[in-house]
């Protein structure tokens, strides 16, 4: 009888170093971190220092924070399966209701906020209805909102802008208030960076003690080291740069409820029941109505969600160029889709995260900022984005096709457990299989379950 002997794997000081971002990760997986990386250097010579200018960084945020908050709920929906083409026009509508509710009706602030929030309700029910009960693809049902919704922006708001009161506006354009003694920076901005910094360090070692209890394969120390020392040091120089711009500036308020809207969702997709049947709609619908996933709800939600952050990304919109106005809104949709894709999401579902989409948005954001530093032209600048866009999808779509793995799938796929299973059947976590074959790509759409 002949014995065999398993070989164990080679281990060396690149395959664990591989493991900073997750066990059985790989270098492909931060490959879109790793292009933003050379996109802000290349424009940091380029632009002889003004890239990374703290004016210019705050400002950066500022402007874009609206398209990465959409990228929170397109994300969701692209990865269920779906696309939502009127968040640029839902925006718009609620920004003037919000708008004419302070103005004309003289509602407090807060209250017009709950309003715009509501409005998002209703209007993300109307979608989810459609979608999830009727069986109108969501793609023809937000073609028609978009419709619908830019114009009732021009009839509601008489096509003319309205303004906002002052108070208003430190959603959009306000900043972290600076208290304590000078140091020549915000204090506190120093504050916030410093509590991130110290929750990376939090992060890591409870990944590393749950694992630990778990019995999971983990990375070796010095590798989680590493990775807390690299991160708290790109948290440390970009807090000493946005607390170090001109006097009355510090780290945006949008930028703020934009970080607090990633680490809610984020936690959401990743570790919730509802996230986790997100990606089994859009992975493998089959599976997922086989385990118990009601697809009806999650569809529903999904829209309803969406609808909620464009709302969001409305209010903020309008606080930021203090008025509201019917031209509000217009494109939003389509930054909105490329931040998601060019962060990761698969075109055929199933397949995205949250931090990916705000990688991709600030691509986006880093290559309009860049590319206007240098004097490049706006009708230059949609062909370098839309040449961006189809490269990193075509890329993708290309190593599919050479029977090659889909990098987009390395990038984003989940941290397999230590026991190597791929997939759990069970309701509270149906299979998940991305529908990436001939047959699951051209299945009837009549057949197919909302």
């Amino acid at each position: 009888m002949t014995t065999t002997t398993a070989t164990p794997k080679k281990s060396g000081g690149l395959r664990d170093l591989s493991k900073m971002f997750g066990t059985g990760s790989s270098g492909r997986q931060v490959g879109i971190l790793g292009a933003l990386v050379v996109i802000i250097v290349f424009f940091q010579v380029a632009t002889d220092g003004l890239t990374l200018d703290p004016t210019n960084l705050i400002n950066l945020v500022n402007a874009n924070a609206y398209v990465l908050i959409l990228a929170i709920g397109m994300v969701m929906v692209i990865i269920a399966g779906h696309i939502d083409l009127s968040v640029g026009s839902v925006a718009a509508f609620v920004g003037i209701v919000v708008a004419t509710s302070m103005t004309s009706w003289h509602l407090p602030w807060g209250l017009a906020i709950l309003l715009g929030l509501g409005i998002g309700v209703l209007i993300g029910a109307w979608h989810g209805f459609w979608v999830a009960y009727i069986g109108v693809p969501a793609f023809i049902v937000t073609l028609a909102g978009m419709l619908i919704f830019r114009g009732a922006n021009q009839w509601f708001g008489n096509s003319i802008s309205v303004t906002v009161p002052v108070d208003y506006t430190f959603i959009g354009a306000g900043f972290l208030n600076d208290f304590g003694p000078n140091t020549n920076y915000s204090n506190g901005t120093l504050i916030l960076g410093l509590l991130v910094a110290l929750a990376v360090i939090y992060q890591e070692f409870r990944a590393r003690r749950t694992q630990t209890i778990m019995g999971s394969e983990k990375a070796p120390l010095w590798v989680s080291l590493v990775k807390v020392i690299v991160l708290d040091a790109v948290v440390i120089y970009a807090t000493l740069l946005f607390a170090g711009g001109r006097v009355g500036t510090s780290f945006p308020v949008s930028g703020i409820i934009l970080g607090l809207l990633v680490l809610a969702y984020a936690f959401i997709t990743r570790n919730t029941t509802f996230g986790r049947h997100i990606y089994a709609v859009g992975g493998n619908w089959h599976a997922a109505e086989l385990s118990g996933v009601k697809i009806k709800r999650i569809n529903f939600l999904v829209m309803l969600n969406m609808s909620v952050i464009a709302s969001i990304a409305g209010m903020i919109g309008v606080a930021r160029a203090g008025a509201s106005g019917p031209a509000d809104g217009v494109g939003w949709e389509l930054d909105a889709i490329a931040a998601v894709f060019i962060g990761g999401a698969a075109v055929a579902g199933g397949i995205g995260t949250i931090i990916g989409s705000i990688v991709g948005g600030l691509v986006i954001a880093v290559l309009n900022n860049g590319l206007q530093l240098l004097g490049i032209g706006i009708d230059r600048v949609q062909i370098i984005k839309g040449l961006v866009l189809l490269l990193a999808v075509g890329v993708d779509v290309y190593s599919k096709k050479s029977g090659r793995p889909s990098l987009i799938g390395l990038m984003t796929r989940n941290r397999q457990s230590a026991s190597g299973a791929q997939s759990v059947t069970v309701p509270d976590r149906p299979a998940v299989t991305p529908t990436s074959s001939a047959e699951e790509s051209s299945r009837p759409q009549s057949t197919t379950p909302n």
